[in-house]
């Protein structure tokens, strides 16, 4: 039986030295992996770095008690799979092979995640020519055979203005027996970028990772620094943080309330949401000049202050914002023909979700309690706790209900803050980063967990800096949504989702 006592153990934000990680030979480090998700630990994280020989594995869990966990181990030629024993680790373990170059044994749809070479280019663990071109969505895909199965490939364009992503669907009629997801077409070559950083560029890859997250990833990338560089920062600066991370969160759960209404035709809500979107952006806007709040937060702090004319033009805003918002919901939810779309379309049980590891509104709306905010908490969040919003159905009703719970509380939350928010400064010094550590940073963002995680070499550099967005769990959730479901209910489901396209292929 395994114990958690192969882990180093250690709070969100906390930095660890190198050496005192524990490594250990693969095949039990993959034991571990699988004994401690069973044990009620999950996967925040897993990576590898590439070196000479081979690659250095790394695996950061999460855990109850507000504790997060870390070990490593290191493979030479071939990974063996643990997906069949631990789905959760199924995207992680092809992210490997194709940053890597080091093939997985045993997968059960080994595939590339993004469609790009291995960091150091030389590997490859499709062994593809070095010279052979590689495009999104050009391969495999799983199929059915049988009279009147047929096949649907949507995307990568689409009709409306959005991302570009292929959706491969396996039909009988209308029924969905399989969808497959392939992304990768706006893949930056992120990670790879930040090897050697912080650069000049850094702060501003981290608040494009998902442009619509930009409070998210930001936060995350301030803790790493915070935490390599021993920065704590001022008490005015953590709560403008959590102040826009909530703008950030209502302005997006907002519209896709609105938009949830309008791919059922329900137009008043549609509508009336848009604006009020439109309300929230604004108040980052006011905040910072930025309505994604881009040049807000920074390491050690934020490099805006907030005044009181600012505090309270935010909260008579807030205050009109919440009004109109309660009132543009409420009428979707008294329109029986809208609620008739949402029941039952597309659910997920929570035994799948707690399997594939999905968090944020996704993993709520099927009932699991999961939150950063209140699992592992940081900055403000260590004193103020949010309410937890929970659903049980597993549907796209659920998953709305959740962003409107959501909303109400982070608008309570916002005017709570607002109301007490500190004077002083709102930027704290940094000196240089600790050498041979690792840091970890979890942020709730409005889709869910936002993982950053950072080693530092022997120069206090980045060794490597790995980012996880909550897409990157998610995406999976959307494809068993339309399981047995209507083909017609994809852009339903889809929206009720709102994965992000870059944010996933990084």
């Amino acid at each position: 039986m395994s114990s958690d006592g192969i882990l180093k153990t250690f709070a969100n934000g906390q930095i660890v030295r190198v050496k005192d990680v524990p490594e250990i030979a693969l095949e039990a480090f993959l034991q571990e992996i699988v004994d401690l998700t069973g044990l009620g630990w999950r996967i925040a994280s897993y990576f590898g770095v590439p070196e000479r020989e081979g690659v250095a594995l790394w695996c950061i869990l999460a855990g109850s008690q507000e504790r997060l966990g870390v070990f490593r181990s290191w493979v030479e030629e071939r990974l063996p799979s643990i997906t069949s024993a631990c789905p959760e680790a199924h995207l992680f373990e092809r992210e490997i092979a194709e940053q890597c170059g080091i093939p997985v044994d045993d997968h059960p749809w080994f595939k590339p995640v993004r469609y790009q070479r291995s960091f150091d280019r030389t590997r490859d663990a499709w062994g593809r020519g070095k010279d052979e071109p590689i495009l999104p969505a050009v391969g495999d895909f799983y199929r059915i055979s049988g009279e009147e199965a047929h096949e649907v490939a949507v995307g990568p364009v689409h009709a409306g203005i959005i991302e570009p992503g292929h959706f491969r669907f396996q039909c009988h009629g209308e029924t969905v027996f399989h969808l497959e997801i392939a992304l990768g077409y706006q893949c930056r070559g992120i990670e790879q970028a930040l090897i050697g950083g912080p650069q000049a560029a850094t702060m501003a890859q981290m608040e494009t990772i998902a442009g619509d997250t930009t409070i998210g990833h930001a936060t995350a990338y301030a803790m790493i620094r915070e935490g390599l560089t021993g920065t704590e920062p001022p008490p005015q600066a953590e709560t403008v943080r959590s102040v826009a991370l909530e703008l950030e969160r209502l302005a997006n759960h907002c519209g896709d309330m609105g938009a949830l209404a309008g791919d059922v035709g329900f137009l008043p809500t549609m509508s009336f949401c848009g604006r009020i979107r439109g309300d929230f952006l604004n108040m980052t806007a006011l905040l910072c000049g930025s309505r994604f709040g881009r040049g807000l937060v920074r390491p050690g702090g934020t490099y805006f202050g907030c005044a009181p004319s600012q505090t309270a033009e935010l909260a008579k805003r807030l205050e009109e914002a919440r009004k109109d918002y309660d009132g543009a919901v409420k009428l979707m939810w008294d329109s029986p023909s809208v609620m008739e779309r949402l029941e039952k379309t597309g659910r997920v049980g929570s035994d799948d979700a707690l399997a594939l590891g999905l968090v944020g509104p996704a993993a709520r709306a099927c009932g699991i309690v999961r939150d950063v905010r209140h699992d592992h908490p940081y900055g403000l969040y260590r004193s103020f706790h949010p309410s937890v919003c929970v659903e049980p159905g597993g549907d796209v009703l659920a998953r709305a209900l959740v962003r409107w719970k959501e909303s109400e509380v982070s608008m309570e939350f916002a005017l709570d803050r607002l109301g007490s928010l500190p004077g002083g400064a709102c930027m704290s010094a940094s000196g240089e980063m600790e050498k041979e550590h690792l840091a970890v940073a979890l942020v709730e963002g409005w889709r869910g967990e936002v993982c950053h995680v950072a080693i530092t070499d022997g120069g206090g550099k980045f060794l490597r800096y790995k980012v996880k967005d909550a897409s990157f769990h998610n995406w999976s959730g959307l494809a068993l949504a339309l399981r047995n479901g209507r083909i017609s209910d994809f852009p339903l489901c889809n929206k009720s989702f709102n994965l992000s396209y870059c944010g996933f292929d990084l």
